[in-house]
């Protein structure tokens, strides 16, 4: 992707974001989605100690500007955990996989246009940074006949060699979230530390590509260094 098409894709994100996440909301679908309280998930005597969390939030805060100015940080740092969903080999998967690694994950569709204009960014957030203490962890949310397909379309279409296709298509991990959540729309980022603490979530896309949002990734690699 050259710099040339990526800084094409973004002048009119904001427009379309707003555009699109209206019909999202007027059609009833949620998307940005936080906790869980139900009998599989944790709750407030979870397991997973996420205090230390609130140090890495607090240096997170400040970092709330230009590109990435819509994020906003989860005070407590609570434990976020999803039931399964498919990884790239299209067996089931948790975020316990990845413990260790702090976590960029985008929650995105083939149908959501913001979606769309944002991969390049990701990949290319994913490309200079993705180790083994961060990743950039895309999850798909097309559903019904085609949905996988679709998305991986998609992907190899736009040549994101650092995006590979997880999907939520089941909607079992989605609908958990969204019962305790502010259902807004597509995409929505969440940033997760390497306890699978949740430290922040921007709901609407962002250029994550540029020093505003790279200023965050990097703080987030040295999270407790």
């Amino acid at each position: 992707m050259t710099e040339k098409r990526r800084a094409g894709l973004f002048p009119s994100l904001k427009l379309v974001a707003v555009a699109a996440l209206a019909g999202i909301v007027a059609g009833g679908v949620a998307v940005y989605m936080r906790g869980t309280v139900d009998g599989n998930g944790p709750t407030a005597a979870s397991a997973v100690d996420c205090a230390p969390a609130k140090d890495v939030i607090a240096r997170l805060d400040p970092l709330a500007r230009g590109q990435v100015a819509a994020f906003v940080t989860e005070k407590s740092g609570r434990d976020l955990t999803l039931p399964p969903f498919k990884g790239p080999d299209g067996k089931d998967i948790t975020l316990a996989a990845y413990a260790g690694k702090v976590q960029l994950i985008n929650l995105w569709a083939t149908w959501c246009v913001p979606c769309r204009e944002e991969m390049p960014a990701l990949d290319a957030v994913a490309s200079e940074y993705n180790s083994d203490s961060f990743m950039v962890l895309p999850i798909n949310l097309d559903i019904g006949e085609g949905g996988l397909a679709k998305a991986q379309a998609f992907l190899d279409e736009g040549q994101f060699e650092n995006l590979p296709l997880y999907a939520d298509s089941s909607f079992a991990a989605f609908e958990r979230l969204k019962r305790e959540a502010v259902a807004i729309g597509l995409p929505a980022t969440l940033l997760l530390d390497p306890d699978g603490c949740e430290l922040a979530v921007l709901q609407g896309p962002a250029e994550w590509h540029t020093p505003d949002g790279k200023a965050v990734v990097e703080a987030l690699i040295g999270l407790r260094g």
